[in-house]
């Protein structure tokens, strides 16, 4: 297996591990804010930041698991760099755009855009490179 790949997979764990983190200290901030423990109590910014934490976590770990496959199948660590920044990129403007109030919607659209299409790029790569070694 390509080390130097498989180290690149890491990083990009890692960094967005962190934008989770973000997303769910942010979440706890609005809560305690808004005296609300459990659910959205209404608050409107409470439902903004945690529908942008669960966004993450419905995307984050598919992208994170390709992203080792890929490794594991002779990815190159160039590779795994331009799918991983790109799509740590979009998660991180993706999150900025939840986090806040209220915020421009190119944010959400540029976030979407880039995490949705390295997602989709890295998951026909490892698909196709998959069923050529079958």
């Amino acid at each position: 297996m390509n080390q130097t790949a498989l180290a690149a997979a890491g990083i990009y764990a890692a960094i967005n591990s962190f934008i989770l983190l973000w997303l769910a200290t942010a979440t706890g901030l609005v809560r305690r804010r808004h005296k609300v423990m459990i659910g959205d109590g209404g608050v409107d910014h409470l439902r903004r930041v945690m529908r942008g934490h669960a966004n993450a976590i419905e995307n984050v770990p598919a992208m994170l698991i390709l992203l080792v496959i890929a490794a594991a199948l002779g990815a190159p660590a160039v590779a795994i760099h331009a799918l991983g920044a790109v799509f740590t990129l979009g998660r991180a403007i993706h999150a900025w755009h939840f986090i806040r109030e209220t915020a421009p919607h190119w944010q959400r659209a540029v976030g979407f855009t880039l995490s949705a299409g390295t997602l989709a790029a890295t998951a026909l790569a490892v698909f196709g490179h998959a069923v050529v070694l079958l």
